[in-house]
């Protein structure tokens, strides 16, 4: 947590904090009704040589008018050096195939 916390874009977040796995089970429900209804889109980013989590991204309509929409991402501690390279990846993927005129994405 605390290196998520560390993260660009979650330093004032009340995310990550303890759960139960019920608790767990609920915040992955409620991304996945997010996600169906189109409300937000919540990534689990894996590695595809042993499909291990390495972290997450998501994207939800921002609260500041003069922009789109918010986007964050973590990758796990044991993945850090992997966080750059995520963020530009999901910066490219947003600027060629999102509709979004403005993206606010924590810069690394």
């Amino acid at each position: 947590m605390e290196h998520i916390h560390a993260t660009p874009g979650f330093a004032d977040r009340p995310w990550p904090h303890p759960m139960t796995l019920q608790e767990n089970d609920a915040d992955l429900r409620m991304h996945a009704d997010h996600f169906d209804r189109r409300l937000g889109f919540t990534y689990t980013v894996r590695d595809t040589d042993d499909d291990e989590v390495i972290g997450c991204v998501y994207i939800y309509p921002s609260r500041d008018a003069d922009v789109d929409v918010s986007v964050r991402s973590w990758v796990r501690e044991s993945r850090a050096e992997l966080d750059a390279e995520l963020w530009r990846v999901i910066s490219d993927w947003l600027e060629a195939e999102w509709p979004f005129g403005r993206a606010d994405y924590a810069p690394r």
